[in-house]
């Protein structure tokens, strides 16, 4: 009996691996990012080989069922006990869980944008020191200058060009948390005036 619970959890276990890689492979090769994007394309094969060794063993194990004489399915049939069948109900779980929920988090889950390209990184990071660091250079040369009103006007576009690239980055989407920093913001001692 546990053979045939080992046989049913690899092969759910097997074609869930198997769609798990095909839904990261497709999106990267639509994008054209299968040789740019190393991460997605490697994550891709562990599920791939992952998918190989899973279906091999309900192959191996149903052989002996259809007149072949496979000495592999045999021992693996004799071998296969309820610790492995038990660990295999729970990897069946674990897949099916993971694809309900896919379902959930669909617009996080977009195939190629899970594996974010390094060079859309870059062009944020560009984004954010061209419109907030230089801003609040402005800001303080203003400050230094004793300009007032343009340094507020400066601090204004900074603060209004990180809130922009800061909801773009989180897309539209609301999430439920807590957007709190890990510590208080540290502001340097006020200077004496002379």
């Amino acid at each position: 009996m546990t053979w045939q619970i080992g046989l049913v959890c690899n092969t759910v276990i097997a074609v869930a691996y198997l769609l798990i890689a095909l839904a990261i492979v497709v999106p990267l090769a639509r994008s054209n990012q299968l040789r740019t994007n190393p991460l997605g394309a490697a994550t891709a094969a562990i599920f791939f080989t992952c998918a190989v060794h899973h279906g091999s063993h309900p192959v191996h194990m149903l052989l002996p069922s259809l007149g072949l004489a496979d000495e592999q399915g045999l021992a693996m049939r004799a071998a296969w006990s309820w610790p492995l069948a038990i660990w295999d109900v729970v990897g069946m779980v674990v897949a099916l869980y993971y694809w309900s929920l896919r379902r959930n988090y669909s617009s996080l889950m977009q195939g190629a944008q899970l594996f974010e390209d390094l060079r859309q990184r870059e062009q944020q990071a560009l984004e954010l020191n061209d419109s907030v660091l230089q801003g609040l250079v402005v800001a303080k040369m203003a400050l230094d200058l004793d300009d007032t009103a343009k340094a507020r006007e400066a601090m204004t576009t900074s603060i209004d060009s990180a809130s922009r690239i800061i909801t773009n980055l989180l897309g539209s989407e609301h999430f439920a948390i807590q957007l709190l920093r890990s510590a208080p913001a540290d502001l340097p001692p006020e200077r004496p005036t002379p």
